[in-house]
């Protein structure tokens, strides 16, 4: 049993439709934040946390990301063709690339300050579980409407509905999305079957965070990141 995992997926396969004409010519990973795409935030949490395999996953207008990446020894890249393969699809479509036991999952649609939310999933995870994912209040995160996504129990179990937001970090056991067939398929049925099993679980992000997967988004996360600073 792999007791820490070894490797990190993010996703950027995604159209980024809501944000409308800045992801016409580019994937919604290459948009900047504070100058820096917000790839390069994700990588950044990534290193950080001192993960070395990195796999990310490509499909909206894929060339420019590529291009950004080539320099990266680090990083290997998982192409969805011809169609796009949702985010549990396209992670076991990487299994290959991200080696067995569980791994990490990152979206690339937010920015985050505080604790490392990796380094938080890392050592809340233990062997049984089949997910882990990392939440905060819904008061206490930015960009985000409401209803909240999940309730946390007191074992650290979760369970549907309640004020939790998901915020698109997560450890999942590479062998549960191993034995889902392949192509398209979303996450959500893969933690509603773990929830029912009694293996999915939370914990808590100590820090901020802002979506960005709308174009309102960015000056938000801007923002956010000009706090910290002030006050670091």
């Amino acid at each position: 049993m792999h007791a820490r995992p070894a490797a990190l997926m993010l996703m950027a396969a995604g159209f980024g439709t809501r944000m409308g004409a800045l992801t016409a010519d580019r994937p919604k990973a290459m948009i900047e934040v504070a100058g820096r795409p917000l790839i390069d935030h994700a990588l950044a949490l990534g290193d950080g946390a001192g993960i070395g395999r990195k796999v990310v996953n490509l499909h909206w207008r894929p060339e420019p990301l590529a291009r950004h990446l080539a320099g990266r020894a680090d990083v290997a890249l998982s192409y969805e063709a011809p169609e796009i393969l949702d985010t549990a699809g396209g992670v076991r479509a990487a299994l290959g690339l991200l080696g067995p036991g569980p791994v990490f999952v990152l979206n690339t649609d937010a920015v985050w300050t505080g604790e490392n939310p990796l380094g938080t999933l890392a050592r809340a995870w233990r062997p049984g579980m089949g997910a882990l994912l990392c939440l905060a209040p819904l008061g206490a995160v930015r960009g985000r409407q409401a209803p909240g996504d999940f309730a946390l129990g007191p074992d650290g179990r979760i369970a549907r509905k309640g004020p939790m937001v998901y915020l698109g970090a997560q450890i999942i056991d590479g062998a549960v999305l191993a034995a889902l067939p392949e192509g398209p398929r979303p996450m959500g049925p893969v933690w509603d079957a773990l929830i029912a099993e009694g293996r999915a679980f939370g914990c808590m992000h100590r820090g901020g965070w802002c979506d960005v997967g709308h174009p309102g988004g960015i000056a938000e996360a801007e923002a956010l990141l000009a706090e910290e600073g002030a006050s670091g």
